[in-house]
This record gives structure tokens, sequence and C-alpha cells, in this order.
């Protein structure tokens, strides 16, 4: 089994140790600050042997260099964006496979955020890092992508199993819930969790990671086919892409 290690960096970015126990083989998933990782490696007793990055932005990839040069360790990143990783040595797309030491984790590519992301899903462990593409109760902003391919790159997240714990990249939770039940008020399933979520944040823990199933039921941004939504939305019958763009414009400017 793998273990994780999850380390807030800078103001709301989390970083992730992924350690294979059998091999001794650890990556760290994005670089977005290097002293809380080298900390987390001190305090575990790991050696960094892989740098996964999900993209390009300097809070995911701004650390690549400096912990490349420090632990001599390989940088892996999308094929499709690989002039912007910083340091890249394994170019990988999606359906490839990437091992770490006796793991495997399938690439998905999921781009939307930017034109390069991907996630790295570890189905032996029931375990996905997603990056910045979704959030727990929300989903990145659109820098270099359109509607069309963020709602298909968010349905790839959403095939995998429910019982999948999801990593995402940021703490945006109780923001993402403020905006969520003025789109579905009366979904009992979000009512119940943004309690958790206010409870959770006022003792100072992390609401990530999610799993599959709990976005299933109370993101906004995955449940277009959502009646109560769409009323909302004055999008009553409409097509997936226009329900998830029409979402998306509203948290723009929420």
């Amino acid at each position: 089994m793998l273990e994780i290690y999850q380390i807030p960096c800078l103001q709301d970015n989390y970083g992730f140790l992924v350690h294979d126990p059998e091999t001794g083989a650890t990556a760290t998933i994005d670089t977005p600050e290097v002293a809380p990782i080298n900390q987390a490696l001190a305090a575990k007793g790991w050696r960094l042997t892989h740098i996964l990055n999900t993209h390009h932005h300097f809070d995911h990839a701004g650390g690549n260099e400096e912990l490349k040069a420090q632990w001599n360790c390989q940088v892996v990143g999308a094929a499709i964006d690989a002039e912007r990783i910083p340091g890249i040595d394994v170019a990988l797309a999606d359906g490839d496979t990437l091992t770490l030491g006796s793991k495997q984790a399938r690439i998905i590519e999921v781009p939307g955020h930017t034109s390069g992301h991907i996630a790295y899903y570890f189905a032996a462990d029931e375990v996905a890092f997603v990056g910045d593409t979704l959030f727990a109760l929300g989903c990145g902003r659109l820098f270099e992508g359109t509607p069309e391919q963020m709602s298909e790159s968010l349905g790839k997240i959403m095939a995998l199993p429910d019982a999948t714990t999801v990593y995402c990249a940021h703490e945006y939770t109780e923001a993402n819930a403020a905006f969520a039940v003025t789109m579905e008020p009366a979904n009992p399933a979000l009512q119940q969790r943004v309690k958790e979520i206010q409870s959770l944040r006022a003792a100072g823990k992390p609401t990530v990671p999610t799993s599959i199933g709990l976005e299933r039921a109370t993101n906004p941004f995955v449940r277009s086919d959502s009646a109560e939504l769409q009323a909302v939305l004055n999008l009553s019958g409409a097509d997936e892409v226009a329900v998830f763009a029409e979402t998306r414009r509203r948290k723009d400017h929420f």
C-alpha cells in the first residue's frame, strides 16, 4: 500500500509525498515549495526519487530544478507540454503507465485548466492525483482550455470508481462550498457536507483529500444532469457542456 504524506505549501497549495514502502521509491506530486517538501522528506526519512508534475504552473513546477539538482531525481510530466515542464526527463501521454517502485499509475490527460494537464491514477491503491482539474466542490479555472475540454476531462476523472481517494492541489473547499449551495440549495448531501467543511476549517484541518463518490453527490461542476442545477441556471434540458460552461462562468464572477 502506498504511503501518502500531505504537505501544506505556499498560501493554499498542497504537496504530496507518495512512498512505496516495498522499494523506497518516493515521489512528490508537483513542487509547489521546496523547503516544506524537504522538511517532510527528512521527517519521514525518505529519499526523493521522482517528481510527478500535473501541469506547468509555477506553484506546481517551480521547485523542479532545485529539487532535481539536490536529489538527482527523475522529473515526469505531460508529453504535450514537455517544453514547459522544467527539468523534464520522462514525457507521458494519455494511457501511458508510470512505474514508481513496485507501483504503477495510469496517466490521464485532462486539459482545460492548462492545455497539457495530466492526472496520475494508482488503481491498485484507489488514489488519484488530479492537480488543478478537479477540486473538492470545484474545478480549475479555464486558463488555456475550453469548456468542452474541461467537461470531457472531468468526465474522465469521474469515470473512476466512487471509492477512489482524490488528492487535489489547493484548499479552496470553503469558498467552493459557498458557491455550490447557490447552485443546488436543496441538495441534502451538499448541505451536510458544508457543515462538515465548516467544522474542519474551524479546527484548522484540511478538507483534502476527497473522493469520487463525494464529488459525484455534491460538486456542481460534475452534476450537469441535476434538474435543480439546470433550473437555477435557466438551462433545463440543456446539454452537459452548456450546463458546465454556465456553471463555470458564474463561479468566475461569484
